[in-house]
């Protein structure tokens, strides 16, 4: 849970309230964000989303060794994990500043440190999302679904809009994220498949290719220039 007021940043009290914070939003996420403070800084939230971000890019990295994510997930992953506090300080605040327009078109008096501080723990949720997410589609729209649920949550408990009122506005947002997550991962898995069946039939041709004599070989080399240079002349106007 969160922890009292202190005059100072002290990072080692940050890390050892991270563990606790994370297991009370996930499991008890009306208890938390109905004691939770809505003062207190920006840097305590901060550091939160920080290491949950960096925890998700290094899950991201050991299914991809697993065999259970994308390849490019490793190095995505291992990159997370570097560049994730300089996104997250600068996204972080972007993503509360939407949500904070939201919050106060649909009357909420709080401030925007308030926005921040709740937005700021959904990232909780990161790890277990970055799990669920090896299932295709369903991890996605898993994901959006519990953010948004946690996002009704801090708009009732901490920022007292109407339950109808919220899921109103953010289960309409969560729609159009799950249609857009929805087709870019079908785009994605199409290109793979795509991808894929090139490399198989260069591997094949290329085996081919070795069991020919060096005039053949030449021979189809020249073919396959040729089939290039007439698909170039095609895209010509």
């Amino acid at each position: 849970m969160e922890k009292d007021p202190k005059t100072e940043f002290d990072v080692h009290v940050e890390i050892r309230g991270i563990l606790p914070t994370a297991i009370a939003v996930v499991t008890r996420p009306h208890e938390f964000y109905g004691f939770m403070r809505k003062s207190g800084g920006f840097l305590g939230p901060l550091f939160f989303m920080v290491v949950l971000g960096a925890v998700s890019g290094l899950l991201a990295a050991l299914l991809s060794l697993a065999g259970l994510a994308p390849a490019d997930a490793f190095v995505t992953g291992l990159a997370a994990v570097i560049l994730m506090p300089v996104f997250i300080a600068i996204f972080g605040f972007i993503g509360a500043a939407i949500l904070f327009v939201i919050w106060k078109a649909m009357g909420s008096a709080e401030s925007f440190e308030t926005a921040y501080r709740g937005m700021a723990y959904t990232a909780a949720i990161l790890p277990v999302t970055t799990l669920i997410d090896v299932i295709p589609y369903l991890g996605g729209i898993v994901g959006l679904v519990w953010m948004t649920w946690l996002l009704v949550i801090v708009s009732t408990t901490v920022h007292n809009i109407k339950t109808k009122t919220a899921w109103t506005v953010f289960g309409a947002v969560c729609v159009v994220f799950v249609l857009a997550t929805v087709s870019l991962e079908a785009t994605a898995r199409r290109m793979a498949a795509q991808m894929d069946a090139w490399d198989a039939d260069s591997r094949n041709r290329m085996e081919q290719l070795q069991d020919m004599s060096p005039e053949d070989a030449g021979k189809a080399m020249g073919e396959f220039l040729k089939g290039l240079q007439q698909a170039a002349d095609e895209q010509q106007p």
